[in-house]
């Protein structure tokens, strides 16, 4: 073991050996693994790096395997039988090596989620990467405590059958299912469930972040009369199907002048003209032409067709008007300006809206508004 030896004298491997105390042996252990741990070592030099590894690891003194670990946590040169031997051993020992050691395989953590106790499966659950068969293992056998950890790490891959698996695990565990919440992807099963199970703050954010059904928004959305609801205007912005969105909002009694006039003040015409075009029974595209380039009349007949009250149109034709005037200019917090800047046009223009609608624009004007700007008073 050329390389090796050149740096460590036959009396270190003796004292690692033979040392008379756990100190002394601790710190040839430490001397050595430093020393196996060079990129330049032959295979030769690896072979006799992993036998005096496998005296380490079976030294009787706690000191020593400690030291084996802190230095070689990270490094692949430990060979798989000596990290499966320390991944059994006391926790002052294991833990390091289960968190960030590469030398364990796939199965290997599985197996050790399954059979190793909280504290084990907390350690791999913290791991900077976790891959399918070891989060399937924390699924079907993690503690509370582990899965919340797993869940939280965006590095941990699950499949969509394991996060069920979690939520039916965990359903009544808020630790668990924000973390799952929190997720950057999640599958559209796992958020609609999730959203029946998880508070309303954590609610509120799966339906901002996550896509869901115009069903479960819908649902969502109306809620009940004991808590806050998710803002159907905000969720109408959001929609990725606005057309079957639409429908079924219509369905429902919810596609009202109201929630047109607010979403239109708010700048999401899309959305309106899907609305307008579903209350009419006219195809989107006839019903965009009717809104935007139909001259004068256009937008009064199409309205007109749509059921929509009398009173209101002045109030649509000035928010209609307010949006052709506007423009994303490209730059940061382009579409929160622009609604800001949609929602002061329309609310300085003379209309008739009625007096619950101008209070909810104000309130929304406020929300969009930048910090330590002079908000809009409604006095």
């Amino acid at each position: 073991m050329a390389t090796t030896r050149s740096a460590l004298t036959e009396s270190d491997i003796r004292t690692l050996v033979k040392g008379a105390t756990p100190d002394e042996r601790a710190i040839a252990a430490r001397k050595l693994c430093l020393t196996i741990n060079r990129p330049d070592l032959s295979d030769e030099d690896r072979q006799a790096a992993a036998d005096i590894l496998r005296v380490m690891a079976a030294d009787a003194a706690v000191l020593v395997r400690r030291a084996l670990v802190e230095t070689l946590k990270a490094s692949r040169v430990v060979p798989r039988d000596v990290a499966l031997k320390l991944a059994r051993d006391v926790e002052g020992v294991c833990l390091p090596m289960l968190a960030v050691s590469p030398a364990f395989t796939d199965d290997d953590l599985a197996e050790i989620v399954r059979l190793g106790g909280p504290v084990r499966q907390l350690a791999i659950a913290k791991r900077p990467t976790l891959p399918r068969k070891v989060t399937d293992s924390l699924a079907e056998h993690g503690s509370e405590r582990a899965v919340a950890a797993a869940c939280a790490n965006d590095n941990a891959d699950f499949a969509e059958g394991a996060l069920q698996k979690v939520i039916g695990r965990f359903a009544e565990s808020e630790k668990v299912l924000a973390a799952i919440a929190y997720r950057s992807v999640l599958p559209l099963s796992v958020t609609e469930r999730l959203i029946l199970l998880v508070t309303d703050q954590v609610r509120d954010h799966l339906v901002s972040k996550h896509a869901v059904s115009p069903e479960t928004a819908l649902e969502v959305a109306i809620g009940s009369a004991e808590r806050a609801t998710v803002d159907l205007v905000d969720q109408a912005g959001r929609a990725a199907d606005v057309k079957a969105f639409v429908a079924h909002l219509n369905a429902e009694r919810r596609l009202t002048a109201s929630l047109l006039l607010r979403t239109l003040a708010h700048g999401h015409m899309t959305f309106f003209e899907w609305g307008v075009a579903e209350l009419a029974g006219v195809p989107h595209h006839r019903t965009w032409l009717m809104i935007h380039d139909a001259g004068p009349l256009g937008l009064r007949a199409i309205y007109e067709r749509a059921g929509l009250p009398a009173r209101l149109f002045p109030a649509f034709r000035a928010a209609v008007d307010a949006f052709h005037a506007m423009e994303f200019d490209g730059g940061p917090r382009d579409r929160e300006r622009f609604q800001e800047r949609m929602l002061q046009r329309f609310l300085t223009q003379p209309q008739a809206a009625a007096r619950e609608d101008v209070d909810y624009l104000l309130d929304r004007m406020n929300r969009v508004a930048p910090v330590g700007r002079e908000t809009v008073e409604t006095a």
